[in-house]
């Protein structure tokens, strides 16, 4: 099991992604789609035809098989349900963060490659907001690290759960991280229509079919694997540290308890926030990098 663990993410990840829609939608007093909605979405997508504009170069055409394995690739090294993984050699945070930059700077260079008003201004944007939020990440989880006494996410997950004032600023830190990075409100509005609000999906605006199938689908993995990232690293109650049949049972049920608690997360912050101007967000996220920065300091300082 520990060898197919990340084929959790990648089969449960559209899942996910319908339950924060239901959530939302009922919290707002809509009825919304269903769960399984995303999975009928992406099924539709690879089974249409693809628009491809005269003007594109092969940047355009590989940018989804590159964002799509990229996020495979990170999804491997990341510990699930177990430490015990037979890639946790080369599960080391850096490595995480420069893959998540790989799919961020293809996705960038393919929305300036269609040569569109709209591809251009998402691109800017996204990287923007990426300049803010992978230092910010990165310093969130050396606390952890530090504290483990390693940058490897297996050993840190193995380690406990360590609650300090440290971990605390960089936990909170690392919530508005995923919030951004995941494109959701405050930061960016995912279902919005309006291309001159657009970041995420104004970098897509310009894919079809079975490109703009994988492209949504590598959206909703990353997303959930931030989600196992920050209970790795913040809460690794539950994760099994063997490979035996009962601890990975329990460690199943508990990592789905934790993925259901950070849907209605989501589903509640953006059903209580609006989302901000573009120009505002150097402000909340410039404050998230202080925080994720103190929380080094500060455990550099007290040693907790």
């Amino acid at each position: 099991m520990q060898y197919f663990q990340f084929l959790i993410i990648i089969i449960l990840s559209p899942l996910i992604q319908g339950t924060i829609k239901k959530l939302k939608a009922n919290m707002q007093g809509r009825v919304g789609p269903g769960i399984f909605q995303p999975y009928y979405d992406l099924i539709r997508l690879l089974k249409k035809d693809m628009v491809i504009s005269n003007v594109t170069s092969w940047i355009f055409k590989a940018t989804p098989y590159i964002v799509f394995t990229s996020t495979v690739a990170a999804s491997m090294i990341v510990p699930v349900i177990t430490t015990e993984s037979p890639f946790d050699v080369m599960g080391d945070v850096i490595a995480l963060i420069y893959i998540f930059a790989l799919g961020i700077f293809f996705m960038a260079l393919a929305s300036l490659d269609a040569a569109t008003a709209f591809g251009g201004e998402g691109s800017s944007r996204e990287m923007t907001v990426a300049i803010l939020v992978e230092p910010m990440m990165m310093l969130s989880i050396f606390t952890a690290a530090i504290s483990a006494g390693s940058t490897n996410i297996s050993r840190i997950a193995g380690s406990g759960l360590i609650f300090s004032p440290s971990h605390v600023l960089a936990l909170t830190a690392f919530l508005v991280a995923i919030i951004a990075e995941t494109g959701r409100i405050p930061v960016d509005n995912p279902d919005t229509h309006l291309e001159l609000t657009m970041i995420h999906e104004g970098m897509v605006l310009e894919y079809s079919g079975r490109y703009l199938a994988l492209m949504e689908w590598a959206h909703y993995m990353k997303q959930m694997l931030l989600f196992t990232i920050a209970f790795d690293i913040f809460f690794p109650i539950g994760i099994a540290n063997n490979v035996e049949i009962s601890g990975l049972a329990m460690s199943s049920g508990i990592y789905i308890l934790k993925m259901l608690f950070m849907a209605v997360l989501m589903a509640l912050i953006e059903s209580t926030r609006a989302k901000m101007r573009f120009f505002q967000l150097p402000s909340i996220l410039g404050g998230a990098f202080v925080m994720a920065l103190l929380s080094v300091l500060t455990y550099i300082m007290m040693g907790k």
